[in-house]
């Protein structure tokens, strides 16, 4: 199964434009979550080699960003157009490393080119402004420029869309881009550098350093003066010391951190609808999002209904190897993801909480855990106050439209929340009072390239995707001339 899939995927640093093994030789295993065998040994970036990216993106910078805009969008398109061209065999290897079903990942895969796409589209439309200043009647020019190298730091869980979400706008703005994706999942970036070298990159645009020594690459990284931007996809805690790294050389950063999702329904809501927006909401990559829902809160006149309704869906997923036909539901991506899970739902029973689907660990290797639904479940219970990051849904019962905002909002991120009622004056109204950067109203997806992807409080700061995600990757500058 393996052989063929991987035959061609590389597993060494990508720098320059050229493939090259760490400084010290030093490699690292990939495994397959759903076997927990080994299928690759990747190379594992230094620090020196970190710099050694710094200098061929910098290196790279002055040409990359003089580049005509569309000719940066040709680039774009093209590789949307090969990404496509082969999209079966990404989303195979994102299955894989990762584990998620093949239907998710092929739907990551269309996802992920889609930023290319997009900032093909937003290349040529870095538009500034002129105006006279009110005082002095001189002429105010304002540009944006591209700000110089960025580094991007990616998660496991989307191994192709997290990265191109930010490649994408990069490139777009004219900046080349060190990336570190995540040691679980390498593989897909790596085997992206042909694709992006056939589209036209040029060598140096984009370099990827897979390490397992993270910390000590990142932060070496971003205390090189070059380095201007730094773009992270991850859990708060490290957002948080990626921060206090980025506040030494005032870096300027891009985060988008935790999320503890509420999904309301209230009792006028179109419960069937409801349902299918839970499951996406919840179920996509296995629940290990930072958009999924892990709250649901139920008025207690649906309450009932709505559980049921849950609970035969859940239980009707399909779990195996994602690459096996008719599996909806994959392994976890490790052994300490998994082990969370277990950890939260036994908090939550033990609370008092009811498991109507689900529950258990199934024997046999692969980091498993089946579909579940916790009833019942206490607002002290950790699941409610932490990303379950699996498959799980926790659900509350709620009497009042200001009990369901008071609960959602009580939290410290802000990243997304749900809400189902076929009463687009609530609707809005709620939506309005929840403390989150991003709504689904009535929908159970939120993501898309052209929409500000971001949350509020410990979620982030700034936006991906839609005309800001390129802002991030830009300086504006002023000029003050009298003609």
């Amino acid at each position: 199964m393996y052989e063929n899939l991987l035959a061609n995927v590389p597993t060494d640093l990508w720098i320059g434009g050229k493939w090259r093994k760490a400084s010290d030789g030093g490699r690292f295993d990939v495994t397959d979550p759903a076997t927990e065998k080994t299928i690759a040994s990747v190379a594992s970036a230094t620090v020196d080699d970190a710099i050694a990216a710094v200098d061929a993106a910098q290196a790279a910078f002055e040409g990359w960003a003089g580049r005509k805009p569309r000719e940066r969008a040709e680039i774009l398109r093209k590789a949307f157009d090969l990404i496509m061209r082969d999209a079966e065999r990404f989303a195979k290897l994102i299955t894989l490393e990762n584990g998620k079903a093949l239907s998710d990942s092929r739907g990551e895969v269309a996802y992920a080119a889609e930023f290319f796409r997009w900032y093909a589209e937003e290349a040529v439309r870095n538009i500034g402004q002129i105006s006279m200043a009110p005082a002095s009647g001189a002429r105010i020019v304002a540009q944006h420029k591209p700000a110089g190298v960025a580094v991007l730091v990616t998660p496991w869980n989307f191994p192709a869309a997290m990265a191109t979400r930010k490649i994408g706008p990069a490139l777009a703005a004219g900046c080349p881009v060190v990336l570190k994706p995540a040691s679980d999942t390498p593989l897909t970036m790596l085997a992206l550098m042909p694709a992006l070298e056939e589209a036209g990159v040029p060598p140096g645009v984009v370099n990827v350093i897979p390490s397992r020594s993270s910390g000590k690459v990142v932060s070496a990284m971003l205390h090189d003066p070059r380095v201007r931007v730094v773009s992270f996809t991850g859990s708060t805690e490290v957002g948080r010391k990626l921060l206090h790294e980025a506040a030494d050389n005032i870096v300027k950063p891009a985060m988008e951190l935790g999320g503890n999702a509420p999904f309301l329904v209230f009792e006028d809501a179109d419960i069937d609808a409801a349902i299918e927006g839970a499951m996406i909401a919840k179920m996509r990559n296995m629940g290990e999002a930072c958009t999924a829902a892990n709250r649901f809160y139920v008025h207690e006149k649906v309450h009932d209904e709505f559980a049921k309704k849950l609970t035969a869906k859940m239980s009707g997923l399909k779990m195996g190897n994602g690459l096996d036909d008719g599996v909806a539901l994959g392994p976890l991506v490790n052994k300490e993801g998994r082990d969370k899970v277990i950890e939260l739902v036994d908090d939550a029973v033990a609370k008092g909480g009811k498991v109507l689907t689900g529950g258990k660990t199934p024997d046999g290797p692969g980091f498993f855990y089946p579909a579940t639904v916790v009833t019942n479940v206490p607002s002290d219970a950790k699941m409610f106050n932490e990303e379950i990051f699996g498959p799980v849904a926790a659900i509350q019962t709620f009497k009042t439209e200001d009990e369901a905002i008071k609960r959602a909002n009580s939290t410290e991120y802000g990243l997304v929340a749900y809400l189902y009622t076929k009463d687009l004056s609530r609707g809005m109204r709620v939506s309005e009072k929840l403390d989150f950067g991003m709504i689904g109203l009535n929908r159970g997806l939120v993501s898309d390239p052209a929409a500000p992807f971001g949350g509020t409080k410990q979620s982030g700061l700034g936006r991906e995707g839609a005309a800001e995600g390129m802002k991030e990757f830009l300086e504006t500058q002023y000029v003050s001339v009298t003609w």
